[in-house]
């Protein structure tokens, strides 16, 4: 992580497991979860983001989650709107031909 200029995280689907990779939740959390300590060896300009939704406290820590290096509500409301744009365009619209 130091050396990085930009995390993304990406959540883990429990659901979709079937053979048990992790024995709890809780211990994915605390092997692999960004807290506030993991965070200390970044970058002091570190970059984090996450295409949502994120798991609070499972992938990343609230306090982490929502400082200053994150950007992961911004990137889920650009995500939203391109995909509105995109479908918007693959739909056929008038005027959409470009």
């Amino acid at each position: 992580m130091p050396r990085c200029d930009v995390i993304l995280l990406l959540r883990i689907q429990f659901a979709r497991q079937r053979s048990g990779m992790f024995t709890s939740i809780h211990e994915y959390a605390r092997l692999f979860g960004l807290d506030r300590e993991r965070l200390r060896r970044a970058k002091p300009d570190i970059l984090l983001l996450a295409p949502g939704p994120i798991n609070r406290g499972v992938e990343i820590t609230p306090e982490v989650a929502d400082g200053p290096h994150s950007a992961i509500l911004q990137q889920v409301t650009n995500g939203l709107a391109i995909r509105m744009a995109v479908l918007y365009l693959l739909c056929g619209q008038p005027g959409a031909e470009g």
